[in-house]
């Protein structure tokens, strides 16, 4: 049998894995690789190892915060791809492992749009959604996407009155976007869902045709895409020859550092002699090609402009009565295109605020693990969870120690 390629990628890169690992890490390193990675061809022993490698880094970036072992056990149990987690979103989030989610999907509560969601002023409801934001971008893994639905609405941010001529037009997609570059997501595009002809109280000037009195009917929303690029400065095996004789090759983006292979008998070299460029970003993206998770073109088209169009969800059927048992149920449009073209089979897609669901339930028919998070807890939406056979579990006693952390 040939000498096992291991040997030779630790030959090569052990000044820069003394570098990376303290020498007690790298001794427990080695022996889980020899271990683990059968000596097979060259090409399996580097997809092995680098993926022990990222594993590792991963691991020791998520111990330094502290998370809920109880909670992590429940969303990493195999028996459902589906999980349901009825709680305020901020405590739950705080809860979880950093870089755990590939993709998070979601629409946050309209401020006081609804009557399930109040706050006193829209200081106070934009500074609770900062916190959510800041805790979404630790969760979220490094170079992937948040898509966020948000439409304005019309009400009194109870700044200066709560009387009804403080009432206006309440921008909150400038306002969302503003928190989540701040949170140090990066801003990618922004869908414009026309909802066709809405139910609005706006348009209510239509019978004076004069200078200052006409309004537009509010009929669409946006559909932010954003991306985390947390930089990440750690050196990444060459994935052609597997080994850490890397150089830093600048950047490929804001926050995405790219390396240079330097090893001259990797397999793989320019024509001016130039190793193999890569990053961390690029691997996930190489990683996602292959036929499981191949987006159709008709899909594709659908959403090939960013103004995009489909009727919101009829929530009332002809008796009256809420089927969903929500009051702002979110279209399956969404997460569906969503889930198909940010993530791939198997990855975590996590909606914080759930609602009636629809983002985790696509999630797991697409067969990816579904998270859902949802503050109140509605019999209607048991009843809806419950049919599809998953148990739903509260952990709020689990986190009174984790939480003395973050006070």
């Amino acid at each position: 049998m040939q000498p096992h390629y291991l040997t030779k990628i630790f030959k090569v890169s052990s000044k820069y894995l003394e570098k990376c690992f303290t020498p007690d890490e790298l001794v427990d390193f080695k022996d889980i690789c020899y271990k683990t990675i059968p000596n097979t061809d060259r090409h399996r022993v580097v997809q092995s190892f680098n993926h022990l490698y990222y594993e590792t880094i991963r691991a020791r970036f998520q111990s330094q915060h502290p998370y809920n072992v109880e909670l992590d056990k429940f969303l990493a149990e195999p028996e459902s791809n589906l999980k349901i987690l009825w709680g305020d979103c901020l405590r739950y989030l705080r809860n979880m492992k950093s870089e755990s989610v590939q993709l998070m999907i979601t629409s946050p509560p309209y401020y006081n749009a609804r009557d399930y969601s109040q706050w006193d002023s829209l200081d106070g409801f934009l500074e609770d959604m900062d916190f959510i934001i800041q805790e979404c971008y630790r969760v979220l893994d490094n170079h992937r996407v948040f898509v966020f639905n948000v439409g304005d609405i019309f009400d009194n941010d109870r700044k200066y009155t709560r009387s009804n001529w403080g009432k206006r037009r309440i921008p909150l997609g400038a306002y969302f976007t503003v928190m989540f570059e701040k949170a140090g997501f990066t801003f990618v595009d922004d869908f414009i869902w026309d909802k066709g002809e809405v139910q609005s109280q706006r348009h209510k000037n239509g019978d004076s045709p004069y200078p200052l009195y006409q309004y537009p009917i509010n009929c669409y929303e946006h559909i932010f895409v954003f991306q985390k690029h947390r930089l990440d400065n750690t050196m990444y095996p060459c994935p052609i020859c597997g080994c850490l004789k890397v150089n830093g090759n600048a950047y490929s983006g804001v926050g995405i550092k790219s390396w240079e292979c330097k090893n001259f008998e990797c397999m793989e070299r320019s024509a001016g002699n130039r190793g193999k460029r890569f990053s961390a970003r690029t691997k996930i993206m190489n990683e996602l090609k292959s036929s499981e998770n191949l987006v159709n073109n008709e899909l594709l088209k659908q959403w090939r402009r960013d103004i995009v169009s489909f009727p919101p969800v009829i929530k009332i059927n002809s008796s009256g009565k809420n089927v969903l048992g929500h009051d702002a149920p979110f279209p399956r449009q969404i997460p569906y295109y969503s889930t198909k073209v940010f993530s791939g089979v198997g990855e975590v897609v996590l909606d914080p605020f759930a609602g009636s669901f629809t983002t985790p339930i696509e999630a797991t028919e697409l067969k990816r693990v579904g998270i859902g998070i949802e503050l109140h807890r509605n019999p209607n939406r048991d009843i809806l969870i419950n049919k599809l056979g998953v148990t739903s579990d509260i952990f709020h006693t689990e986190f009174s120690e984790l939480e003395k952390v973050h006070e």
